[in-house]
Parts: C-alpha cells; sequence; structure tokens
C-alpha cells in the first residue's frame, strides 16, 4: 500500500520516537518533537488512518499508538537512509576477526562477537555444516521487551537450537541481499515484540547465514548497513576456506 508524502512523514516520526523510548506516541508529542507543520488535530486524523491501514495500533484505550510489523517493514524498505559504515569502522572489524580468518569456526565466533558488540544485539550465525554461533545474550535484557522472562528464556532457548534458528533463516531467505523479520513473522505469540535483520553467505565449502536480533524497534539505519557488510566480509574471507 502507497501512503501519501504527509503520513508516510508521521509514520516515519512515530516509528523514530518509537525506537527510542519503547512507548506508544501520542499526536501531542510528535507535534513537540518533529516540526511536523500540521496541528494536533490532524495528526491524530492521519494516525487513526493508519491504524485503519493496519501500520498502527493501539494498545490500550487512549494512549498512543505503535507501529505494527507492517509498518515497520514499510519503514526499512521505504523510509529510512542507511548510515554505511565509515572507512574507519570497517578497518576496525577487520582487524577484531583478522587473525582467525583461515578457520571458519573460530572466525565465525570473531564476527558474531563483533557484530554484537557492533550493534549492541543478540548476533547469530548458523552454516550448511550444522554449526551455530552466537554472542551479546546479554544485550536482549537492556531492552523492556524483554523484561517479561518468558519472552527472554524463549529467545535465549531458540538460539541454542540449531534446527530452529536454522528453520527461521532457511524460511526467511530469499532474492533480497537482506532479510528482516518482525513480529509476527515468527511462529509464536512470545515473539511479537521480536525483530531480526540477517543475511546469508556462500562459499565453495561453506554457506549459511549471520543476522541479529533484538527487539522489533531496532535501529534499522544503522543496523542493516552493518549487517550488510558484515556479510560481505565473510564471503570475501570464505573463499580461502
Amino acid at each position: 500500500m502507497n501512503l501519501t508524502d504527509r503520513q508516510s512523514q508521521i509514520l516515519k516520526a512515530i516509528i523514530d520516537e518509537f525506537t527510542t523510548t519503547a512507548e506508544p506516541v501520542g499526536s501531542i508529542t510528535l507535534e513537540k518533537k518533529y516540526n511536523l507543520g500540521i496541528s494536533p488535530a490532524t495528526i491524530r486524523n492521519e494516525m487513526m488512518d493508519l491504524t485503519k491501514s493496519g501500520f498502527l495500533k493501539q494498545p490500550y484505550t487512549s494512549a498512543g499508538r505503535t507501529p505494527t510489523p507492517m509498518a515497520l517493514k514499510y519503514y526499512v524498505r521505504e523510509l529510512i537512509k542507511e548510515e554505511e559504515l565509515s572507512v574507519a569502522e570497517e578497518v576496525a572489524v577487520k582487524e577484531k576477526v583478522w587473525d582467525s580468518r583461515f578457520q571458519a569456526d573460530k572466525f565465525l565466533t570473531s564476527l558474531t562477537k563483533a557484530l554484537a558488540d557492533k550493534t549492541k544485539a543478540l548476533a547469530v550465525a548458523c552454516t550448511s555444516v550444522g554449526g551455530l554461533f552466537h554472542a551479546g545474550e546479554a544485550h536482549i535484557l537492556d531492552n523492556p521487551e524483554f523484561y517479561d522472562i518468558d519472552v527472554a528464556r524463549a529467545v535465549l532457548s531458540l538460539i541454542d537450537e540449531f534446527s530452529r534458528i536454522n528453520s527461521i533463516f532457511t524460511k526467511a531467505s530469499g532474492e533480497e541481499t537482506i532479510h528482516i523479520l518482525v513480529g509476527d513473522d515468527f511462529d509464536s505469540d512470545l515473539f511479537e515484540a521480536l525483530g531480526m535483520v540477517f543475511v546469508d553467505f556462500s562459499s565453495p565449502n561453506l554457506s549459511g547465514s549471520l543476522g541479529v536480533i533484538g527487539p522489533s524497534r531496532l535501529s534499522y539505519q544503522s543496523i542493516v548497513p552493518t549487517v550488510r557488510y558484515f556479510g560481505s566480509l565473510i564471503n570475501q574471507i570464505a573463499a580461502n576456506w
């Protein structure tokens, strides 16, 4: 579905605010903080239309709105400007993993650790020969979405089961260079607030997927190009395995 320029502007502002606060966003907040150039009443009307269209939901009566998985995917596809890594950042990543580049297991262990450190999210890699690598589990607990112990336990148990995480990667893989899963893309209500960004990699001897898991309000403008770069780095290094 195509949105008007004004609806896109409002939706982007809502998602930007929600990414920062993890709280429902109201029209007064948008009017005060986001220079939209329209009245709170007009903002409210547009928010109602966006809700009817499935881009926003209202968690409880008289609350602000939060973005739906459909809205987050639209945001990533149409609204954000990716923040590419600088040359210095790329060099810093390579320095962290370079010494382990000749052994796949050591390299993927180092790479997932570097990805977790860089994104402040849970990083996971899965290979075609049954390898499972993850790092940054503590980052999950920094987000209010995972204060619920059942949700946190479900996410942390997911990354210890090769078949489950591999199934998620395999089902979502396709022609796109980067894959984004949000909320109802997963097979459990416990993952409603979950977001995942990953890439596939391939070499003559080993293929698989690498990505990050966090709340659905991930900072996609920085995480998407970061995950893409890490994927390209695997493809570059894996040619020597």
